[in-house]
């Protein structure tokens, strides 16, 4: 296991192979696809795809990627936290996903503040849909400005920016 921060109530992880179950719970909730997208992960073989293809790629490629989030007093896996390098954008950016169980309880907040802090970037960028109010509000919060909308897999999207 390799733990890449903690923070009082988190520990954050790369992800791991051994994570397919999880991650097909997450990439399943309602959220996730109205919100992300629908990445098709059912099974298995599907989950191993897309750990292999998108985080553990961007860690091989980037130095970072999204990176698992447990609950520390319980061990439990709540949701995914870290730096994306998307090809339409010109930085980094955060992405996140939370179990619904476990959102409006500021762990997104305190995940992606503490990968934040992690990295030495000047700038960092976020996009979510303008409609996502729980995730706007977190941007901003987390003191992203809005730079304006942006076309982004053919839906407009708010696309923030991070000054470090």
């Amino acid at each position: 296991m390799h733990i890449v921060c903690e923070t009082k109530a988190l520990v954050i992880r790369k992800f791991e192979l051994t994570d397919t179950d999880f991650i097909i719970r997450l990439l399943n909730e309602e959220s996730f696809i109205r919100y992300i997208a629908d990445k098709n992960v059912r099974t298995h073989d599907d989950a191993i795809r897309y750990l292999t293809q998108d985080p553990i790629a961007c860690y091989n490629t980037h130095g970072f990627g999204l990176n698992m989030v447990i609950l520390k007093s319980t061990n439990t896996p709540i949701g995914m936290c870290g730096l994306l390098k998307r090809d339409e954008l010109d930085l980094p950016d955060l992405g996140y996903a939370f179990l619904s169980q476990y959102c409006g309880k500021g762990y997104a907040f305190e995940a992606a503040e503490a990968e934040m802090k992690r990295y030495e970037l000047t700038k960092i960028q976020a996009v979510t849909y303008p409609d996502n109010i729980t995730s706007n509000k977190l941007l901003e919060k987390l003191g992203f400005e809005l730079l304006g909308e942006m076309e982004l897999y053919g839906s407009v999207n708010n696309l923030y920016q991070f000054q470090c």
